[in-house]
């Protein structure tokens, strides 16, 4: 079964995104546009409208949601559920399957696991002060700080 990440999740992701209707190398080091997708090699834009781009962020989340229903064995409210498509998206579904942090949900551990989010703020060796307040966000958002959806 497919779960679909909420309105609330959405705009969070870009939130943290942000948009570019032209390609840029993202700090990671990809051409990205849109509200974060990384371009494949047989791709090319020129410049992309929000709707587009909303239209692939949509289709580029589906393999994010995909690996949070793959690699986490628990119930999940919909706010962590929108919080790991978050963490998801933005660092990759190998993460997830290797973290501490999905370690953490699976034996419900879930103040354990909050203070996870927060290890993920590098590139390279590089700390990156947008990951810092995107993982704050997400910790916030998948502990319920935020309040639920």
């Amino acid at each position: 079964m497919h779960r679909f990440t909420s309105s609330a999740g959405i705009a969070l992701i870009k939130q943290f995104e942000g948009f570019s209707k032209v390609p840029y190398i993202c700090a990671g080091g990809y051409y990205t546009i849109g509200y974060g997708h990384k371009l494949a090699p047989n791709e090319q834009y020129d410049s992309l409208s929000e709707e587009t781009a909303e239209q692939i962020l949509v289709s580029d989340l589906f393999s994010a949601e995909r690996a949070v229903v793959r690699y986490i064995d628990v119930e999940l409210l919909d706010y962590q559920f929108d919080a790991l498509v978050s963490f998801t998206f933005n660092c990759g579904s190998g993460a997830l399957q290797r973290s501490t942090l999905r370690q953490k949900i699976n034996y419900q551990l879930y103040d354990e696991a909050g203070a996870e989010f927060l290890k993920w703020i590098y590139v390279g060796s590089r700390r990156i002060t947008g990951l810092v307040y995107r993982r704050i966000a997400e910790k916030r958002l998948f502990t319920g700080i935020l309040g639920e959806n």
